[in-house]
């Protein structure tokens, strides 16, 4: 059934403004994706799809023709299959389609190459999405063609393509009311998960059943997968940004580094933390969390409307460059370290990303070539962060393989900002309590 919490028809309608006059939507559904032999990933929903559906089924396609007199919006749907369903669960039909999910009409997928190009006469433009790994594309050229064949009978085939990408980003982009609401509730799942997870680290565990604790809390609470590939690194690996082995021992005296969120209702909680596996920050771990934790609040400081995106990013720098220059990590000056990109070597990522439907979500960062103005509904991350592999030179033997990062999800509103995961231990005096608890 259609989640009644988010308005679909208002957001179909207000992309409808959005595209030229006499314009047609395509957008399709996501592709199953086998994991090997006969068995398959969890399935998930293309986020366009669902953005503007609610709709959930795989073999399906949206049509919305603002222009038509009737039938604007038109899904294309797998057929109702006894048999197929006692295997592999309940299809809604076209009728279901029409009745739970709101469609003008709906027709059979198995129809849709002979059928399509008939819906597509009258409309001179075509939106898709160019970035969808569906293979669209492909199939709306075979329509044009069938279309382009009927010429001499009075046929008109759309005259050009044209992308939906930019136009869905920008909606998607500045979340609703309802949106947040979910999103704080995926934050708060992922807050129960990190706390949880502090609380049963301990020397000789690995980095598996580490994840296991938050996998647990995701699950539990009804988010049936993490919104991307946990990681879980102890140690060293703790400097890796994108380590998802998660197979080491976790040492006595290590810190480990835990950046994992879940999904729930289709949006992505996305948080960092860094703690110690026995309970206690080692004196160089501290002054490294310090500087870090300095950034992290320095550049939240600089979320209000009206404020270009990188000065987030640009504060993190400075405050980063200035700490590890006074624990004599950075041997130059400041302005030599981030004019020469020195400090790259310790900090190599920027200072966040969008959140939402997608961990790494859609929206420019950038408009007309400048860095964008933050605008009230905009949620990111914040995660600043130092890693210092034990195989780098020049850099004294106590820093190696010391990795820090701490991440939160925050929300730009019209007074400044909300961070959506302010419960999650994050001071060193709060981390060290929460794990030896």
């Amino acid at each position: 059934m259609m989640d009644k919490k988010f308005n679909f028809s208002e957001r179909r309608s207000e992309l409808s403004k959005k595209v030229l006059d006499n314009s047609a939507i395509l957008v399709a559904s996501s592709p199953i994706k086998s994991r090997i032999s006969d068995t398959d990933y969890l399935y998930r929903q293309d986020s366009n799809f669902y953005y503007l559906s609610g709709y959930e089924e795989p073999e399906s396609l949206l049509l919305i023709r603002p222009y038509a007199e009737k039938d604007n919006y038109i899904i294309f749907c797998r057929d109702r299959d006894p048999l197929k369903e006692q295997w592999d669960g309940f299809r809604s039909g076209q009728k279901g389609a029409v009745k739970d999910f709101d469609a003008d009409k709906s027709l059979s997928i198995s129809l849709v190459d002979e059928l399509m190009p008939g819906l597509l006469e009258g409309a001179k433009n075509i939106y898709y999405s160019m970035s969808s790994p569906c293979g669209l594309d492909q199939r709306i050229n075979v329509w044009l063609d069938q279309i382009r064949l009927n010429t001499r009978a009075g046929a008109e085939p759309p005259h050009n393509l044209l992308s939906l990408d930019s136009i869905i980003h920008e909606m998607r982009l500045l979340k609703s009311d309802e949106e947040i609401e979910v999103m704080k509730q995926a934050a708060e799942i992922t807050t129960e998960a990190h706390i949880r997870a502090m609380k049963a680290v301990k020397p000789g565990m690995y980095e598996y059943q580490l994840e296991a604790e938050y996998l647990y809390a995701f699950n539990k609470n009804g988010a049936r997968a993490p919104a991307y590939n946990s990681i879980v690194g102890g140690g060293n690996n703790a400097c890796i940004l994108h380590y998802v082995d998660n197979n080491c021992e976790l040492k006595d005296g290590d810190v480990v580094l835990v950046d994992a969120g879940c999904e729930y209702k289709y949006y992505a909680s996305d948080v960092t933390r860094t703690f110690p596996v026995n309970g206690t920050f080692t004196e160089e771990q501290k002054q490294i969390y310090s500087i870090v934790l300095e950034a992290h609040k320095q550049s939240m400081d600089q979320l209000k409307p009206g404020n270009k995106w990188n000065l987030a990013h640009e504060k993190s720098v400075e405050v980063i460059v200035e700490g590890l220059i006074d624990l004599g990590i950075i041997k130059s000056s400041k302005q030599e370290a981030i004019d020469n990109g020195e400090y790259t070597k310790f900090y190599m990522h920027r200072i966040g990303h969008w959140l939402g439907m997608d961990v790494h979500d859609v929206g420019s960062y950038k408009q007309d070539g400048d860095w964008r103005d933050l605008e009230p509904g905009m949620v990111m991350t914040i995660e600043p962060g130092i890693y210092i592999l034990d195989s780098l030179e020049g850099v004294d033997d106590k820093w190696k393989g010391i990795g820090v990062r701490i991440e939160d999800d925050v929300l730009v509103t019209k007074q400044g900002f909300e961070v959506l995961t302010p419960n999650i231990p994050r001071s060193i005096e709060e981390v060290e309590n929460t794990v030896q608890s």
